[in-house]
């Protein structure tokens, strides 16, 4: 099987890649750096630049699978220009793709995307399957659907396309833990807004399997990417300070704080969420990490 990654050489690609070369799989990879272009038997790089609307034609030869996983991060202040950023990372990259399947010979068959749950509408009552049609009216409300959109192109060509919405992602690596843990190691960790908003939350480690399962069994439609049990804010700070042995006293930051100091972006830290993974778990995904606990106790412990 070989198939083609972008977003390779990002927190949840760098693991999906290892996953899936210990797996037998091989990987054609694209990157916008010709600095970062490796040709090794199973692991294959190739240029393109979406801005430009350039791509290395050969990248899709014998490519069964594309695991699409580029975009820019959302954790950077919401400027116009970052706003643009963030949208077209996704746009750009998929449109171009669309196109390059449509103009040239390919035997792809499947398509596996990155999504988010900051679809779903901000609530502390709302329990959302895949079912949901409802969007966030926030500015992600409204990249998701945008890149979604640029997704569902593919059905076009007769290729299978399957949306991951990822939840908060739990890594050692990088990613919202390591921001989370800065103010715990100093003793100062403490809630956000509330501290009452749903935190749905995945092991890395789940999540780069879940997409593996997807690729083998192809997958179609949405699927939620998120562990069992989610959490509410308050709970995932006090339990991330209990694994450290830090103290858990301090005040909730209040919102108007973290809007002061993060502009529109705060609400990627009090939007709540409570997202079902059962779609997942009964098309045969089994999690490892099903608890926080469990999850914590792994990264940090």
């Amino acid at each position: 099987m070989k198939i083609l990654i972008t977003g390779a050489t990002g927190l949840i690609g760098t693991e999906l890649v290892s996953l899936l070369l210990q797996n037998g799989i091989t990987i054609h990879y694209l990157t916008t750096s010709k600095k970062e272009i490796k040709n090794e038997p199973n692991y294959q790089g190739f240029y393109w630049n979406p801005e430009q609307g350039v791509i290395d034609e050969k990248a899709i030869v014998g490519v069964d699978t594309i695991v699409h996983l580029a975009g820019a991060s959302i954790s950077m202040r919401w400027t116009s220009k970052n706003k643009q950023e963030i949208i077209e990372s996704r746009t750009l990259t998929t449109n171009l793709l669309y196109r390059i399947l449509k103009s040239h010979p390919h035997q792809v068959r499947h398509f596996v995307s990155a999504s988010a749950i900051g679809i779903y509408p901000d609530s502390l009552t709302a329990f959302y399957t895949e079912d949901n049609k409802l969007v966030d009216n926030s500015f992600l409300g409204q990249v998701v659907v945008k890149w979604e959109e640029a997704v569902d192109n593919f059905k076009r060509l007769n290729i299978k396309v399957c949306k991951i919405r990822t939840g908060l992602v739990l890594s050692n690596r990088g990613g919202m833990l390591k921001e989370l843990l800065k103010p715990i190691k100093v003793g100062m960790g403490s809630a956000y807004g509330s501290g009452k908003q749903w935190q749905s939350w995945i092991h890395i480690h789940d999540l780069v399997h879940l997409y593996h399962f997807a690729i083998q069994h192809e997958w179609e439609g949405v699927y939620n990417a998120t562990a069992p049990n989610p959490v509410d804010n308050h709970e995932l700070v006090k339990k991330t300070a209990a694994i450290l042995e830090k103290p858990f006293f301090m005040p909730n930051v209040p919102e108007f704080l973290l809007k002061l100091l993060l502009g529109e972006m705060y609400i990627l830290l009090v939007s709540s969420q409570n997202v079902s993974s059962q779609k997942a778990q009964d098309n045969g995904f089994v999690f490892k990490y099903r608890t926080l606990d469990k999850a914590l106790e792994n990264l940090l412990g």
